[in-house]
């Protein structure tokens, strides 16, 4: 046996089987799955939150976020708590009719251990600009954090602009 081919059995052989075995045990833990309790509370603040969005109504939207927000957008960067509301004030008061609707089929929830939750989905965003009706697809991740039994998003991700 030749000094490479000992080298392998003896220092690459047992590294390969242990690392072998590390990735077998990584693909056999599990995730909590989603509990059907968890997936309607999400699912139903999602239909407030844009309840609330469509209609404008500022003083049922901006409770739903933490004071501590930080809001990531793919052709925004990141935005503040103060700097998302300055922008939303200002949308409210646009004439273009900006309504959201939850693509049917697209919603994920899965849990977050002792937080809350992470919503995904996609969604569509319509307006009418120059006398024509826009409409936007994008993909969004919201983390939903649980305090004093009510939620609020900490964390919202917008991307695929």
């Amino acid at each position: 046996m030749d000094k490479k081919t000992h080298k392998f059995k003896t220092f690459f052989l047992p590294f390969l089987l242990i690392l072998g075995l590390n990735l077998t045990q990584a693909q056999e833990k599990k995730v909590a799955p989603t509990s059907q309790e968890l997936y309607n509370e999400i699912a139903a603040m999602d239909t407030v939150l844009f309840d609330a969005f469509n209609t404008k109504d500022m003083a049922k939207f901006k409770p739903l976020f933490d004071e501590n927000l930080e809001w990531y957008q793919d052709n925004g960067g990141l935005l503040s708590y103060e700097t998302v509301f300055t922008n939303f004030e200002k949308m409210f008061k646009n004439e273009n009719k900006l309504t959201r609707q939850l693509v049917k089929g697209s919603l994920e929830i899965h849990p977050i251990k002792d937080f809350g939750a992470i919503e995904t989905g996609i969604h569509q965003f319509r307006h009418i600009e120059n006398g024509k009706e826009e409409i936007g697809t994008f993909k969004f991740m919201a983390i939903w954090k649980k305090v004093n039994n009510q939620w609020k998003i900490s964390r919202m991700i917008s991307y695929d602009h």
